[in-house]
């Protein structure tokens, strides 16, 4: 019952703009690649360079981003982020109806929308943490999670539809005005917001850019969940396209088979966020995400030796859902942690380093994948990138400690963290 608790009106606001969003990018799922192989007619090594220059220079562009955003309201930055991205997609289907569209102008959108995600990821973070109760974060994060699986199992079938009824830039159009209506959605949540005050130098220094990153390193167990965490999603992330090689051009998978085995397991990542509340609730928070982080490296190795015919099709369901189920326990799990251990003047930095170094370690792991794939071959490469996986279990914080920390805004009072 407690999973099913309101939140209240301006939580259900927030929840709403992130689920009108969630489904417009999972109507846009690799809308990118499909209009520079369709309408641009670009290589393998184009389509690569799109995916992976858009994430690495998106990062870095997002770099000044988290100090710059800590100090100040974050619905504002919120709805700034939507809009820049609501304006960049827009471009798009501007510039195709013109015959303007250029692969330049792809990687560019692509490098601002990263940015921007970033940016939004961080300002919703430190404002969920305002917004929720500390007891309710769990619930909060685990509906969250829910609805990006939700939209991720039936965003791509509709959007490979629209596409073939109504042309390469649909799913684009779509997604512009997701981000719209997220920006109104957030606008509808009222309320007054106090401005955060100002710890530390009055101005932005070149030091403060660090300043999420040293807060990471310096927590005895964000450190180890850190390096986990971006280690993790960059191997799974860089085998996703060599996996889409090996099935559809190795193993002779039609387009609705490739389709089925990603959308189907995708249940299980909504099944795996539904019973975040009440897996911690019987077992602890800590057990449980300790125990879905270690499962969710034992199933990626599985992908390599994938069969053809119909028994590739039920293994690669098989692991896949095995796989989304963990993560979809893991990730409303850490998002909490994350927010429930981090100073409320630290959030917006702590969370905006977080993604750059994920985004950052995708890009680099991607680029990297995709050389070894091109000298070993992709079932190769998807191997050693499960057999690595295995190995990051032993990133994870491995015994109990007491760390004591004071947390701004707690009037002094010592906080004790079991982890």
């Amino acid at each position: 019952m407690a999973g099913r608790r309101a939140l209240g009106r301006r939580f259900g606001w927030l929840w709403a703009a992130y689920a009108v969003s969630s489904y417009g990018s999972g109507l846009g799922l690799g809308a990118y690649s499909l209009i520079a192989v369709l309408v641009l007619h670009c290589g393998p090594a184009q389509v690569a360079m799109l995916s992976a220059a858009g994430r690495a220079v998106g990062a870095l562009i997002a770099v000044p981003l988290g100090p710059w955003m800590e100090f100040r309201r974050k619905r504002p930055v919120m709805m700034a982020m939507d809009l820049t991205r609501f304006a960049a997609l827009m471009s798009v289907p501007v510039a195709f109806a013109l015959g303007r569209l250029s692969f330049a102008q792809l990687l560019l959108v692509s490098m601002v929308t990263a940015a921007a995600d970033i940016a939004f990821r961080a300002a919703s973070g430190a404002y969920l943490k305002a917004l929720v109760p500390q007891a309710d974060l769990l619930i909060a994060n685990g509906r969250f999670e829910a609805t990006t699986w939700t939209s991720t199992l039936v965003g791509p079938p509709l959007g490979g539809a629209a596409i073939g009824l109504f042309g390469p830039v649909t799913t684009v159009v779509a997604d512009a005005v997701s981000y719209l209506l997220s920006a109104l959605g957030i606008r509808a949540i009222g309320g007054t917001e106090a401005r955060p005050e100002r710890t530390g130098a009055p101005r932005l220094r070149a030091a403060d850019l660090l300043a999420g990153w040293r807060y990471i390193l310096n927590h005895p167990t964000l450190r180890p969940l850190f390096f986990n965490a971006i280690v993790v999603n960059g191997l799974i992330m860089a085998s996703e396209p060599l996996l889409a090689v090996l099935l559809l051009d190795h193993l002779g998978f039609t387009p609705w088979q490739y389709g089925l085995v990603f959308a189907l397991p995708c249940i299980g990542g909504l099944v795996g966020a539904r019973m975040a509340h009440r897996l911690a609730a019987r077992y602890g928070q800590r057990k449980v995400l300790l125990t879905a982080g270690v499962l969710r490296a034992l199933w990626p190795l599985g992908l390599a030796f994938v069969p053809p015919g119909a028994p590739g099709i039920l293994l690669v369901i098989a692991v896949q859902l095995g796989l989304v189920t963990c993560i979809g326990l893991f990730n409303p799990m850490l998002a909490t942690y994350r927010l429930d251990h981090t100073a409320p003047d630290r959030v917006a930095r702590t969370l905006a380093a977080w993604s750059i170094s994920s985004s950052a370690t995708i890009a680099a792991l991607t680029a990297l994948w995709g050389l070894l794939a091109t000298i070993t071959g992709p079932r190769t490469a998807i191997g050693a990138a499960g057999v690595l996986l295995l190995a990051t279990p032993l990133l994870l914080p491995r015994r109990g400690s007491a760390i004591r920390k004071k947390l701004a805004g707690d009037g002094g009072q010592e906080v004790v963290d079991r982890v």
